[in-house]
């Protein structure tokens, strides 16, 4: 199975990779504007320096409660190999709306294994969108990586 993956950040936000994705009207596309639009509004209001679990607390709370997203938090997933199923393999921390994996960080830069890690839970998962979030940015719209498989 051959994957193309495409990262952008929230200032470019090209998709090359699905030619569906690139409709505005996509679902999809719709729930990430709702996602985006949070993600900011959490940002102008507190900024970087946070630890990672009150931007995810916020993060839930707003995607829920204002934009009326369907959010599980901290989800466990399995995983299949062969005939063996881990039942708690690994865990995202949000899946929204059964389809877009969003995993959250408060760090320094974002680095190649965190990348890897998003992209291994989506071909898990056949998510065929997912997102890092690093709220220490100072401009958040570079903390935004988009992921299309």
């Amino acid at each position: 199975m051959s994957l193309k993956v495409v990262s952008t950040t929230a200032a470019t936000d090209e998709i090359t990779a699905k030619p569906v994705l690139d409709d505005p009207h996509h679902p999809l596309n719709q729930i990430s504007l709702k996602i985006r639009d949070s993600i900011f509004k959490i940002h102008r209001t507190f900024g970087p320096g946070l630890l990672e679990s009150a931007y995810e607390e916020c993060l839930f709370y707003d995607l829920i409660k204002n934009y009326g997203l369907r959010v599980e938090r901290q989800k466990i997933l399995p995983l299949q190999f062969e005939e063996l199923t881990m039942a708690n393999a690994y865990k995202v921390d949000f899946l929204i709306e059964d389809q877009i994996l969003l995993e959250l960080k408060a760090c320094e830069k974002i680095t190649p294994i965190h990348r890897a890690q998003l992209l291994t839970y989506m071909k898990i998962n056949k998510s065929r969108l997912g997102y890092i979030v690093n709220f220490n940015e100072k401009l958040i719209k570079n903390g935004i990586h988009r992921f299309v498989l």
